[in-house]
């Protein structure tokens, strides 16, 4: 009687194992097959989604979630039958449990670094560049990079843990290691927490005209964390660590907004009739605004005279230029209408003039006497 009950337990719980298995594994399929389902009704371009995105990456790893615990229950099921052999497999209900936690722990760890990884992805193709910053596109590069080992680094730590073993003796070291590799590679963190600075206030883009006080000066090629790429007048590359950008003061000549002001300094002779001089000046710097589309066309000339010089009466006429090139055009360009009016009006620029007065003696015998004469010549 006893063994007829022992082999009706044993049969028993032997077909409750091999049930709960097999109902995992169809559980594990039906999911596949719903998932798969909900994206055909949720996917209405070729490019995916976020919703579809995470469907698609959870698909696999939760079928195997369930098909690894459906294994541990009927396992766990299976050694529980009172029987000789399987009996002797009662002390490994522990370490089937441990090896059931590391394999979802990983798998959770990786499903989470993937999805990750692809909503990375689609906001660069999607999203960032139809952003007014370059802050997304320079930062998710390096993090799309950063993240995963992060993640699989936390992951594995926990997995660890989860089996029993102390993690804190492995972060201690963790720590010690991480000072030594700071202290190491000083310079590089030194430009790669300045890049961070610099790329994240946004003030410098790409085609900025910029200069360093006592340093280059070029137009932005690219903003990157452990340098900064100018394109210099000469047309050359020049590469500047980011912890001299983040130290020195930098001036950038197009922000807020590209357009510079041109001045253009002169003098004339004192003999000169100042109205007319303005009034020249003035019609030229007209001209040049309206001939020439480097201008500002609504940004007025404005003319003044400055201090009276040594040979001259200096004076100054501004006007705006587009942005830095066209400040080098529009100044020549005034200059040489400036001289050529002022030829044909007969208005005279002097050469530098220095008047020197000398003395001669009054009588040759009586040495010492001399006689101030300040009517001479001015000698230039």
């Amino acid at each position: 009687m006893l063994g007829d009950e022992l082999a009706g337990s044993t049969l028993f719980r032997g077909i409750a194992a091999a049930a709960v298995f097999i109902i995992f594994i169809l559980l594990a399929l039906i999911s596949r097959l719903l998932i798969r389902f909900f994206l055909k009704r949720i996917r209405r371009r070729d490019d995916p989604g976020i919703p579809e995105i995470i469907l698609e990456s959870m698909r696999g790893p939760f079928g195997f979630f369930l098909v690894s615990t459906g294994l541990l229950v009927g396992y766990l099921l299976a050694i529980g039958i009172e029987n000789p052999i399987l009996a002797q497999l009662s002390d490994t209900k522990d370490l089937a449990i441990k090896i059931w936690k590391v394999s979802v722990i990983l798998t959770a760890t990786f499903t989470v670094a993937h999805v990750v990884d692809r909503l990375i992805d689609w906001y660069l193709l999607n999203i960032a560049e139809s952003t007014e910053t370059k802050i997304d596109d320079t930062l998710l590069p390096t993090l799309r990079r950063v993240l995963p080992i992060t993640i699989y680094a936390a992951g594995a730590l926990v997995a660890i843990d989860s089996v029993g073993v102390s993690i804190s003796p492995i972060l201690a070291g963790l720590g010690i290691g991480g000072l030594a590799v700071a202290l190491a590679v000083q310079p590089t963190l030194s430009n790669f927490f300045a890049g961070t600075y610099v790329v994240t206030e946004g003030e410098l883009k790409e085609g900025d005209f910029i200069e360093l006080e006592g340093g280059p000066s070029g137009y932005v090629e690219d903003v990157g964390w452990r340098s900064t790429k100018i394109r210099s007048r000469f047309n050359n590359l020049v590469i500047i660590p980011n912890s001299r950008m983040a130290e020195s003061i930098v001036t950038n000549y197009f922000s807020p907004t590209p357009a510079m002001n041109v001045i253009v300094t002169c003098g004339v002779s004192y003999d000169a009739n100042l109205e007319d001089v303005e009034r020249f000046s003035v019609e030229e710097a007209e001209a040049v605004i309206n001939d020439s589309d480097q201008a500002i066309k609504d940004v007025e000339p404005f003319f003044g005279f400055s201090n009276f010089g040594d040979s001259n009466i200096d004076f100054f006429v501004f006007l705006q230029a587009i942005d830095r090139t066209g400040t080098f055009t529009l100044k020549s360009e005034l200059i040489k209408r400036i001289h050529e009016r002022f030829n044909v009006e007969g208005i005279e620029i002097n050469y530098p003039v220095r008047k020197i007065v000398y003395s001669e003696p009054v009588n040759s015998d009586q040495g010492g006497i001399f006689k101030t004469e300040s009517d001479e010549p001015s000698m230039e």
